[in-house]
């Protein structure tokens, strides 16, 4: 694609490709205002390139992907990987943009080629929510209460942690689940926190789920900038804005779910992050997968050097997998292929 650009030879215009939704454009806004506050720091003596940014525009361009379209199914009877980032790859790749914005949790870790995980902002609030009509928090849930998430990984903890609640399935973003819940569709609804956070709702997070309970799905709460492999500029002004611990986290993470072969159709959890400061910083990980009902969950965790994050967090995966994780990713690959 052939850029207008400004007399330093750089494109005039800079363009973020992202889904349509409130919550995603709240995203992309992030990541614009984070970016404008690097092109306005960037002066032809302060950036590897050269040149001045500061007179380059951003704008937000929406794109509407299959998981969009795709509102009448369960995203697990659905099974399709990439279902809410597709189209924006095939856009970023054809040059319609030039930074794609996603939740990291929805960008399957085989990346197309010729494209990247540029880099992330600082996580927001990783853990998931609970949403209560009565201001019931998880524990006070009594049997027969219904509960309403899209998620296998947090059905399957729920009903581990208590078998006697009843899980209905509810899609739509935000505010569309928000709706359905006070319209009667169940007792509580369960969220990631970061995205109520990001639409405003904290009024109506009834509690913070702990970790020892409910771990989150691998990257939640991490917004993620996908560049092109050959677009030197973007990777430049991305690298920028990145939260380098964060960015630790995501591969590790990240590194976890390819081991584990995980998506939609899985319940797994993974979370990471640093302890400590300077040379006293270590790694930690904790990742877990159980079957569709929550009847067999293996949950394990380790810890060690930061610089070598990823290895451990396969090498954990892969302690999972021989601890029964690959007869419970059998059982339930068998169980999609019947249906």
């Amino acid at each position: 694609m052939e850029y207008s650009r400004n007399p330093d030879g750089y494109r005039n215009t800079l363009v973020i490709g992202t889904r349509g939704s409130r919550l995603a454009l709240i995203q992309a806004e992030k990541v614009k205002q984070a970016l404008e506050r690097v092109f306005q720091g960037k002066s032809r003596d302060n950036n590897r390139l050269g040149g001045d940014f500061s007179s380059i525009s951003i704008k937000i361009k929406t794109i509407k992907t299959r998981g969009d379209k795709r509102l009448d199914s369960p995203l697990s009877k659905i099974g399709e990987k990439g279902l809410f980032i597709r189209e924006i790859e095939e856009a970023l790749l054809s040059g319609e943009v030039d930074i794609a914005v996603h939740s990291l949790k929805d960008l399957p870790v085989q990346i197309p080629g010729g494209l990247k995980l540029g880099g992330v902002l600082k996580r927001d609030e990783p853990r998931d929510v609970l949403v209560s009509l009565k201001r019931k928090q998880l524990i006070d849930l009594e049997k027969g209460d219904t509960l309403a998430t899209s998620s296998l990984r947090r059905k399957a903890q729920i009903l581990y942690f208590n078998r006697e609640l009843r899980i209905v399935d509810v899609r739509g973003n935000v505010d569309t689940r928000l709706r359905k819940l006070k319209e009667g569709l169940a007792n509580a609804l369960i969220l990631a926190g970061a995205g109520l956070l990001r639409a405003g709702y904290e009024e109506e997070i009834t509690e913070f789920i702990p970790m020892d309970i409910m771990l989150p799905a691998a990257c939640q709460g991490i917004i993620a900038m996908e560049t092109r492999e050959d677009d030197p500029f973007c990777a430049e002004i991305v690298e920028a804005v990145t939260h380098s611990e964060t960015f630790i986290c995501a591969k590790a993470e990240r590194a976890f779910l390819k081991i584990m072969e995980g998506g939609c159709q899985v319940p797994i959890g993974c979370y990471s992050q640093l302890n400590g400061t300077g040379i006293e910083s270590k790694f930690s990980v904790t990742g877990l997968i159980s079957d569709l009902e929550g009847k067999r969950l293996i949950r394990k965790s380790a810890m060690g050097a930061v610089p070598e994050a990823e290895k451990i967090s396969a090498k954990l995966a892969e302690e999972i997998l021989a601890s029964g994780g690959v007869e419970i990713l059998d059982e339930i690959r068998g169980v999609a292929r019947n249906e």
